[in-house]
C-alpha cells in the first residue's frame, strides 16, 4: 500500500466505521456500472457537484467498488484544528486558489496518480449553479492532468445528495428517506489530444469532452434531456 496513495489502517478504519453506517441510515442506494471503475493504477474519476454531502456518498461508493478516493480540498479546510489533521490524514490534497500556490494540488496529484492511486475531481470547482442542477462548464485542471499522465478518465453521474443537503443549507433533510443514484461511465476518450501541446484551446476541448460524459450520464440517471449547451457562471 502506498503512503501517497491510502491513509493509515487507523485512519481508513476510523473513517469506514463512521461514513458507511451513517451512509446506510441516510440513503437508499441505486448504485450503478461499479465494474467500470479501475480496480488499480492510477485513474482519475470525474463527478458533477450537487452538494456538500456528495463527496462523502461518492466516496462510499467508490470504496465499495475497490478504490480509496483521493480527493481535492480547499486549501482552508486544512488550516481548521482536528479537521485539517483528519483532512490530511485522509490523504486529501489541498487546493490554493487564486494564489501562486495553486499548481501545487495539480504537481501532488500526479504524483499521487504515479504510485496508482485514484483521484477525485470535481471539474466545475464548485456546486452547480444551473438552475436545472445539470453540470456547469469546467475548469480545466482535471483535463490538463490527464494529458499529462495519460491515465484513464472515468466520468461519474450522481443524483439525490441535492436533496438530502441542499446547497447552501447546513441541516439536512432526513425524511422522508433519500435515494442516492450514481452511475460510472466509459473512460473519456481523450486520444484527439495525445502529443498536443497543453494550450488553453486544447485545455478547453478536453474539459468540454470530460463535462459531456458527465452530463451523458447524468441525464439517464435522470431519464431527462440535457440542455444543449451547458450553463456558464462566468456568463461566457
Amino acid at each position: 500500500m502506498s503512503r501517497l496513495t491510502r491513509p493509515s489502517r487507523f485512519w481508513e478504519t476510523l473513517a469506514v466505521v463512521i461514513v458507511k453506517p451513517l451512509s446506510w441510515l441516510l440513503i437508499k442506494r441505486d448504485w450503478r456500472r461499479g465494474d467500470r471503475i479501475p480496480r488499480t493504477g492510477g485513474v482519475i474519476l470525474v463527478a458533477n457537484h450537487l452538494s456538500w454531502a456528495d463527496p462523502v456518498l461518492l466516496a462510499h461508493y467508490l470504496y465499495d467498488h475497490g478504490r480509496w478516493p483521493i480527493v481535492l480540498a480547499k486549501s482552508s479546510l486544512f488550516k481548521v484544528p482536528l479537521l485539517g489533521h483528519a483532512v490530511r490524514s485522509l490523504r486529501a490534497i489541498p487546493v490554493y486558489r487564486g494564489s501562486s500556490d495553486a499548481a501545487r494540488s495539480l504537481h501532488e496529484s500526479a504524483e499521487r496518480l504515479k504510485e496508482g492511486g485514484a483521484i477525485l475531481f470535481y471539474p466545475e470547482g464548485t456546486c452547480t449553479r444551473d438552475p436545472r442542477l445539470w453540470p456547469m462548464t469546467g475548469k480545466t485542471g482535471a483535463a490538463r492532468l490527464a494529458l499529462e499522465t495519460g491515465v484513464k478518465v472515468i466520468p461519474l453521474a450522481h443524483w439525490g445528495a441535492q436533496e438530502l443537503l441542499p446547497y447552501g443549507e447546513k441541516r439536512p433533510r432526513l425524511f422522508p428517506r433519500k435515494t442516492f443514484r450514481v452511475s460510472a461511465g466509459e473512460p473519456v476518450d481523450l486520444s484527439k489530444y495525445a502529443g498536443l501541446p497543453p494550450h488553453a484551446p486544447v485545455l478547453r476541448d478536453a474539459t468540454a469532452d470530460i463535462m459531456a460524459a458527465i452530463t451523458e450520464q447524468l441525464a439517464a440517471l435522470r431519464g431527462e434531456k440535457a440542455p444543449e449547451t451547458p450553463y456558464d457562471p462566468d456568463g461566457r
